[in-house]
């Protein structure tokens, strides 16, 4: 028998800036399809752009990035009232905190259907015993909780199955995606390009190295700031915030070096899409990846990228195709890469040109969106429930 239920989602994620900057389209594309989306997170500044948006925005005071048992439990507590007061037909929990938490939570309040993106797992084959024990453990629990298990990256998959992190027929690929309407080269006028160039002091001959993150020391920074360090005909250009609640946070010290030694910080920025058009090569010396949305859109905006090779940049980047892949922490094989590029402009330019080519075979966020949607659907019709769009919910489900 057939049970009609409301459409309504309710995305759980540990700060308001992933709903915004992460699954904003995600959201959308699941409104446009006939659902009552909410977001469910930290409170923070992006919650007002969410609910300008149409996005409901719930607080979850508790809910920190920083390690904390006792906070969690209280997040977990919160998540629990929220959801026996709303009742959403769909939970759509994001790892790594709250994808543990949120999925036992949702099951034990009664929602119907629970769903878990796997961003990243938190530790690979290469971290300590203590640590994949830890992670692989949690993980093996709460996917007992879930109805299916959404991994971005294919590494990913393998290491859940190898693993028996969660069965089998949970585990679905899907990918990650940007807007590839957005972020295309052909959107940042020259005058433009020539205008931001200018006020980071690099001359026209000058090949500008993007870098794209938080500054925490995962991301790599201060071995990049060793390797480009003096490195002739370049200057880094780097976009991205401070991230305190990180023990890795970079320090003030590291950050002055660095810009004694040239490097040019530019904070967190809204215009990313002519920040990227005025780069002439973009690098991530990240120790960890799930899926890296900045190297895929710098790849959409055509620049050759210069990569670790970690999880989540080999999606992004195909050696000697698109890019270069070199060996995590390690400065002297980051800076022979990044030297080549800045000395071969042909080089760079197949490589620019490949990378455009990947971006539009593999990064477009609305095949990312149907894959959601229909693992809603697959469920919801193995279940026998079916999801009534919210504008017909009343008079369908009633009468």
């Amino acid at each position: 028998m057939t049970r009609a239920l409301p459409f309504t989602v309710a995305h759980l994620t540990t700060v308001d800036m992933s709903l915004e900057l992460l699954l904003r389209r995600q959201l959308d594309a699941t409104v446009v399809a006939g659902a009552e989306v909410t977001g469910i997170s930290a409170p923070g500044p992006w919650a007002n752009v969410l609910t300008a948006g149409g996005i409901r925005h719930v607080a979850l005071p508790a809910s920190t990035r920083e390690r904390s048992l006792r906070a969690d439990l209280r997040a977990a507590a919160q998540l629990w009232r929220h959801l026996r007061a709303e009742r959403p037909t769909v939970l759509h929990t994001h790892n790594p905190k709250p994808g543990v938490y949120g999925r036992v939570v949702g099951r034990l309040a009664g929602v119907p259907i629970v769903v878990n993106t796997v961003h990243g797992l938190y530790a690979t084959d290469d971290d300590a015993f203590a640590m994949r024990l830890l992670v692989y453990g949690l993980e093996a629990v709460a996917s007992r909780f879930s109805d299916a298990e959404l991994v971005q990256n294919p590494e990913d998959v393998e290491t859940i199955l190898r693993h028996h992190l969660a069965a089998r027929g949970k585990v679905q690929l899907l990918g990650n995606g940007i807007d590839l309407a957005r972020f295309r080269p052909s959107s940042v006028h020259p005058a433009r390009r020539s205008e931001l160039r200018a006020a980071w002091g690099a001359a026209p001959d000058t090949i500008v190295l993007g870098a794209v993150g938080r500054l925490v020391a995962e991301k790599g920074y201060p071995e990049l700031f060793d390797a480009t360090t003096g490195l002739a005909g370049a200057r880094l250009v780097v976009a991205g915030a401070a991230d305190p609640d990180k023990p890795d946070d970079l320090s003030g010290d590291v950050r002055v070096r660095a810009i004694r030694d040239g490097v040019q910080f530019l904070g967190h920025r809204d215009d990313m899409v002519d920040v990227y058009g005025a780069f002439d090569l973009f690098v991530l010396a990240s120790h960890r990846e799930g899926y890296p949305r900045a190297a895929m859109e710098a790849a959409a905006m055509g620049l050759p990228i210069v990569a670790t090779d970690v999880r989540g940049c080999r999606q992004v980047v195909e050696h000697d195709v698109n890019g270069l892949l070199v060996p995590a922490g390690d400065a002297s094989a980051l800076r022979a890469a990044l030297s080549r590029l800045v000395a071969e402009p042909a080089t760079r330019h197949r490589m620019g040109l490949a990378s455009i080519e990947r971006a539009a075979e593999l990064f477009d966020d609305r095949a990312v969106s149907e894959r959601v949607l229909a693992s809603y659907r697959d469920i919801a019709a193995r279940k026998g429930i079916k999801l009534v769009p919210v504008s017909l919910a009343t008079s369908e489900i009633h009468g």
